[in-house]
């Protein structure tokens, strides 16, 4: 689902003063920047600041006596970019690997293989999609294919009012068992250590919050997150220039358009560039992420190769009362000759409400303020519908 923002001038100094990292963690950033993306001399220079992510290591994200709310502000506040990295993950970088090599595999399954897997009743959020969301322009996006599962539960529910009402989340998972079996062990894999890491990121995320707001336990995010059956798995194939058509397109959002969110949590992988079946560095500097900020600026934003990301969805951003702060992104496809016929994998999990969390909204939110009740309350599955109903029912 996208959400569409408005053009910003390039030319805009795009980091204010308070914006700015300090030397050390500058020092640190761009440590990240070299492991995430390496200079060539035919690669393109981005218009747009670069500016490493907040990081946080695995050890002191489980440590629940740490205080890491400055961490948290810096990352996910009002003037964060909305993602903080996590480091030093056991096991991340091996699952990683695993699961993107699998992603041109299962792109370039035969046509009738793929049509198999394809849900169109969950409106393609099981099994494989191609060419069925659509871009800013409105036009069908054939840039990226991907492969939506649930990787913590393969069958949701089985009321079967709940399957027909809320089919992106209730319908079963679809895996091809036969034709790539090994798809499925390394998607729940991955799927699962990220969203262990996601829920202890969230407990963090909850202390935050509770200095400036006071929450009963169960609305907590770690909490909400911990009972949801909703959780999706994205594998994404970005398919190259040649098969993509994307070799005139060289807008900053020329792989993947702007767009916010909706859920309240999603973990990411950095991308992984493949040339011919081998894996490859970024062939080009002005490749990958970029965020537009709260101030309305552009920048592009990196994390390590072995790094996990998160970003905040706009429903943690409503119902933390705007402490933690969801931000559009995009992605950037490579330019120049010699990045024709690059490929690019990548993973991300949402992890967001179950279908029958009561969410308690504020009297005034930032986001679809006209799909809120006069009430305040919605379950994530109303919500989610009226999203669905909005943005299929209009022309991106």
């Amino acid at each position: 689902m996208a959400f569409i923002f408005s053009h910003v001038d390039p030319s805009l100094d795009i980091i204010p003063a308070s914006f700015r990292p300090s030397s050390s963690q500058l020092a640190v950033r761009r440590i990240s920047f070299r492991v995430a993306c390496q200079k060539k001399s035919s690669e393109f220079e981005t218009p747009y600041r670069t500016i490493g992510t907040v990081s946080i290591s695995y050890s002191d994200l489980k440590d629940k006596r740490r205080d890491l709310s400055p961490m948290i502000e810096e990352g996910f506040g009002p003037n964060g970019l909305g993602i903080i990295s996590v480091s030093e993950v056991p096991g991340f970088s091996d699952l990683r690997q695993n699961l993107l090599n699998l992603s041109p595999r299962i792109a370039s399954l035969p046509n009738e293989v793929r049509s198999q897997l394809e849900d169109p009743e969950s409106r393609y959020n099981f099994g494989w999609s191609h060419g069925k969301e659509k871009l800013e322009s409105g036009k069908p996006d054939t840039y990226k294919g991907s492969f939506y599962a649930n990787p913590v539960l393969d069958v949701p529910t089985t009321d079967a009012s709940l399957i027909q009402r809320y089919p992106h989340y209730c319908r079963p998972n679809i895996w091809p068992i036969n034709d790539l079996p090994e798809l499925e062990s390394a998607f729940k894999a991955l799927g699962r250590l990220m969203l262990d890491v996601g829920l202890l990121l969230a407990y963090h995320c909850d202390h935050y919050v509770s200095k400036a707001i006071k929450t009963n336990d169960d609305d907590h995010l770690q909490q909400i997150l911990m009972r949801s059956r909703c959780h999706k798995g994205r594998l994404l194939y970005y398919f190259s220039k040649q098969q993509s058509g994307t070799k005139n397109d060289t807008g900053v959002s020329s792989w993947c358009g702007w767009h916010t969110d909706h859920g309240s949590l999603t973990g990411l992988t950095s991308g992984m560039f493949i040339k011919k079946g081998v894996k490859i560095a970024c062939p080009d500097l002005a490749a990958g992420l970029y965020v537009r900020t709260r101030n309305n600026h552009i920048v592009k934003a990196v994390f390590g190769e072995d790094e996990l990301a998160y970003q905040i969805g706009e429903i943690t951003e409503i119902l933390s009362q705007g402490l933690l702060c969801a931000t559009p992104h995009c992605v950037q496809a490579p330019k120049g000759e010699e990045t024709i016929g690059v490929e690019r994998s990548a993973f991300a999990l949402f992890m967001q409400p179950d279908w029958d969390e009561f969410l308690k909204f504020p009297s005034e939110v930032h986001h679809h303020q006209e799909l809120i009740p006069p009430n305040g309350r919605l379950t994530f599955g109303e919500y989610s519908e009226a999203l669905l109903h909005k943005y299929y029912q209009q022309k991106l």
